[in-house]
């Protein structure tokens, strides 16, 4: 089966994703919440929720377990800020999350640092409202964590779910597909450990515009479709090429949540994991619909591929186009 057959399938996956994300490629971001503890036991509660939350939904987010000294924005602005006095540190106290009106199903992300310098993270359901800080760090909780997170951030992050779409396209056939997929793992998994770990520096507006800049070229490559293009004969070197910037994208997305101090390697491998599970099932996804297509249409009218080339590949370019502006004039900044 080729993916010349699926390319239905393809474009309804991307075109659910443009109306689902076309405003911003990471528009699907959690309640974020950092706490940071001092040697003399002052802790600063800080949070920010998306922009998608109403105002009047702005979380309450307090830390049970301590005394409060100051709160600055709390049900008035989508971030706040608080302080507090911990007399045994924060080894008995419990983030405690609640909405004004109703529980509006998003997920929090909460970051720890502790006054030795050791940080902790952890994704919270919508449905916890109520967090116990953990005691210590172990390899079975830190491995649940960032798998989680890699999977998350890799299905909520349109732009390059669209990138490997696009990928998948060009590759068509299943061995193809293999080769480009593996160039594409292996070029981001070195840039994710390269850059999360310090050991290559990045500029992440820039980052962020070659990204787009990345799907511009292949659905400008969609819509010229010369077959003797390198990006059509040897997909695996646009796609590993590319990757490497992609994997920088992950790193900086990791960033923001912070490496647990004494799992450091095992968080960024679990979170490699997660990217790839994540990517693993959109491939399956996609060949699955295309095998549902294939077998409804092969005993019909022969269906012209040349429209719903066009679609795809304009609506890819126009959409990564907008967001190569955005990006260009916010490096530019």
């Amino acid at each position: 089966m080729t993916l010349r057959r699926i390319a239905i399938a393809v474009a309804a996956i991307c075109w659910a994703g443009f109306w689902a994300g076309a405003a911003a490629a990471h528009d699907t971001r959690p309640l974020f919440i950092e706490i940071t503890e001092d040697n003399a036991g002052h802790v600063q509660l800080s949070w920010a929720a998306p922009q998608s939350l109403q105002a009047a939904q702005a979380p309450l987010v307090s830390l049970q377990g301590c005394a409060g000294v100051q709160t600055a924005g709390a049900n008035r602005h989508l971030y706040g800020r608080s302080a507090y006095r911990c007399a045994d540190g924060l080894s008995q106290a419990s983030v405690a999350i609640a909405y004004p009106l109703y529980n509006p199903s998003i997920s929090s992300l909460v970051r720890v640092t502790f006054a030795t310098g050791e940080t902790r993270s952890a994704v919270l359901d919508p449905s916890e409202t109520i967090w116990r800080i953990p005691q210590h760090e172990d390899f079975a909780s830190v491995a649940q964590t960032y798998l989680r997170i890699g999977v998350e951030h890799i299905i909520g992050g349109i732009d390059h779910l669209l990138f490997l779409a696009a990928l998948l396209y060009i590759a068509r056939t299943p061995r193809r597909v293999l080769i480009t997929v593996t160039g594409f793992t292996l070029a981001h998994s070195l840039t994710i450990f390269l850059v999360a770990l310090n050991i290559v520096q990045v500029s992440v507006p820039a980052v962020e515009t070659v990204i787009a800049l990345s799907i511009v070229f292949l659905a400008a490559e969609i819509a010229r479709n010369n077959r003797e293009t390198l990006a059509w004969r040897r997909p695996i070197l646009v796609a590993a090429g590319f990757g490497l910037v992609h994997g920088a994208g992950f790193a900086a997305a990791l960033s923001e949540i912070g490496l647990p101090q004494t799992e450091k390697l095992s968080a960024l491998l679990f979170f490699n994991i997660g990217v790839e599970i994540g990517q693993l099932a959109i491939v399956l996804a996609v060949f699955c619909a295309g095998w549902a297509i294939n077998a409804a249409t092969s005993r019909a009218v022969p269906i012209d591929h040349r429209p719903v080339r066009l679609a795809f590949s304009y609506g890819l370019g126009i959409i990564a186009a907008l967001w190569f502006i955005e990006r260009f004039a916010s490096a530019l900044a």
